[in-house]
């Protein structure tokens, strides 16, 4: 690495890595850019993300990585041996929402897609189109400093996040026996905070989350002679109405879940008692053995309930998809915001809130519930600000926490976080998160 003295003679480092970092994204940040507006134009639901992919493989290999598209199903993972040195895994998710954007861009997206309830928009709503264009750009970052690092690149695109299915569908595929078991692992969100900062947060930052699906069986018949019937809407209100005492009665108050029950379906008119009533519960939690414990309470209610309200045959649960909550490694969290700080300021940095949002991001560390085996490995997952300056300024609150209750978030179809400082952000901070690995 070459390096500069200052007038004490001491060797300043840091200051030629920044440059150098700061050089690279510069110059990928245009064919980066154009990257990223085509995938935000053409957004692919879960597993269905095959032009991304496409796009996304063929980026990397140009850039000299050996790529292999199809792991999962529409993953990609990009490797770049470099010498001697630990294996630094960098994820990008790249999966979109059927939400029909309203973003006013000249490249917003006018696709739709056709799924069982029919034809839905789709949109990048949540970032993941920034996600992977800022692996994109980082690759470009650290196959331009080569001579700067030694060790091995392992990057991931990653398909079906917002199903909770991408990460475990990968490793299920064999992505840590096929390639390389990372010894850290670096992941990024974006957020409504003010472009160009980067948040930490060790420890807990994100939930648990189970999406459940339940059935209650009745005995349908005439509304006007319920007593030859069982009615499965009576017992599904007194359900709902239950399921709220497992976060007041038997959560400690120290502990924060949430319980929903965000669909309630049955009947087809007022004076037919349906056969059956459906519900779909959604749990949230920052203790995955507490989160357990809450499902578990979920169904042994939901059970008495049936059992008391006289229905035929016990309910029915399916888990439409779940994952485990995210825990930084304070090490590692320590470590990348050094990174971080050298890279873009102290100033620059702020303590990210934790999020009652999930991602299924931690399974690549966990061993257990990834599936992998052997010892956990440690990973950070820290998050960028999305909010231009100006709109920023205008904003009310007093900090992060306060002005995030006034932006869009991601899932808005006004959201959009892909503007240029952004985006040079997120490739500057996976480039100098890996470096802080590679360069020790």
């Amino acid at each position: 690495m070459t390096t500069r003295h200052d007038t004490a003679g001491a060797i300043d480092k840091d200051n030629d890595l920044k440059d150098a970092i700061d050089a690279r994204v510069e110059a990928a940040f245009g064919e980066v850019q154009t990257l990223y507006r085509q995938l935000h134009q053409y957004p692919e639901l879960p597993f269905q993300e095959h032009e991304t992919s496409t796009r996304l493989a063929e980026a990397l290999e140009a850039l000299g990585y050996a790529v292999t598209r199809g792991v999962g199903g529409t993953g990609v993972v990009a490797v770049l041996e470099n010498g001697d040195g630990p294996t630094v895994m960098l994820r990008g998710d790249m999966d979109a929402l059927p939400i029909k954007e309203d973003t006013g861009l000249d490249y917003a997206s006018t696709r739709t897609a056709e799924t069982e309830s029919g034809t839905v928009p789709l949109m990048h709503a949540c970032g993941h189109d920034l996600h992977s264009s800022c692996v994109v750009g980082a690759a470009a970052v650290m196959a331009g400093l080569k001579e700067q690092w030694s060790g091995t690149l392992m990057l991931i695109c990653q398909p079906a996040e917002e199903i909770f299915g991408g990460a475990r569908a990968m490793l299920d595929d064999g992505l840590y026996e096929r390639f390389a078991r990372p010894d850290v692992i670096l992941g990024q969100h974006n957020m409504p905070a003010l472009a160009g900062t980067v948040g930490h947060r060790p420890g807990g930052a994100m939930a648990a989350c189970t999406n459940l699906a339940v059935t209650i069986h009745g005995a349908g018949g005439h509304g006007s002679m319920p007593a030859q019937t069982v009615d499965p809407v009576v017992i599904a209100a007194h359900v709902v109405t239950r399921l709220q005492t497992i976060v007041s009665r038997e959560v400690p108050p120290e502990e924060t879940v949430v319980v929903t029950v965000g669909k309630l379906a049955a009947g087809t008119q007022a004076n037919i008692i349906p056969h059956s009533a459906e519900l779909e519960i959604n749990v949230r939690s920052f203790d995955n053995a507490l989160h357990r414990q809450v499902v578990a309470s979920i169904e042994r209610i939901i059970r008495a309930e049936c059992e008391a309200g006289r229905s035929p045959k016990p309910p029915e649960f399916r888990v439409l998809n779940e994952t485990i909550a995210l825990h930084n490694d304070s090490a590692t969290v320590a470590r990348v915001r050094q990174a971080h700080a050298e890279q873009f300021g102290e100033e620059a940095l702020y303590a990210m809130p934790r999020l009652n949002g999930s991602e299924d991001f931690p399974f690549f560390g966990n061993a257990e519930a990834g599936g992998f085996g052997g010892e956990d490995i440690p990973y950070v997952y820290w998050f960028i600000g999305a909010t231009p300056a100006e709109r920023w300024s205008e904003t009310p609150g007093e900090g992060v926490a306060q002005k995030m209750r006034h932006l869009e978030m991601p899932h808005s179809p006004y959201y959009f976080p892909g503007n240029e400082v952004t985006l040079r952000t997120g490739m500057a901070a996976l480039a100098s998160g890996a470096l802080a690995y590679l360069t020790s």
